[in-house]
């Protein structure tokens, strides 16, 4: 693996254990991280309140791409709702559901900005 490949899944992980904790602090549950299913990944799966949370993870260490939000288009928000059908599929107990993105902003390893946008799909 390359090395700006490595340094981007380093940048990732350590967003998502930044957004697990963000949630936590929030009141959710965190139930999976990193769900797979065939080409579908899921960051974070959680509930809070009886409501199923697909949650994207987006985490920019520069402004260099923009903000960590606009890099969730519609091809991984589809790749989101595949996801989300096979786990519905899988745990046929939820009926609610909700897409979320967690967006960070850190320098090195300072959180600058962390914020959670709800409810973006559907």
């Amino acid at each position: 693996m390359n090395e700006k490949k490595l340094m981007n899944q380093q940048i990732g992980n350590n967003g998502e254990n930044v957004a697990a904790s963000y949630l936590l602090q929030k009141g959710y549950t965190v139930i999976e991280r990193n769900w797979r299913f065939k080409h579908c990944e899921i960051d974070i799966i959680a509930s809070k309140e009886n409501k199923l949370h697909i949650i994207e993870v987006k985490t920019r260490t520069n402004k260099k791409f923009g903000n960590p939000e606009e890099s969730v288009g519609e091809k991984k928000m589809n790749t989101l709702k595949k996801g989300a059908e096979e786990y519905l599929f899988q745990h046929q107990q939820w009926q609610q559901i909700q897409f979320d993105v967690v967006a960070i902003k850190m320098n090195r390893e300072t959180i600058e900005e962390i914020f959670l946008i709800e409810d973006v799909f559907f």
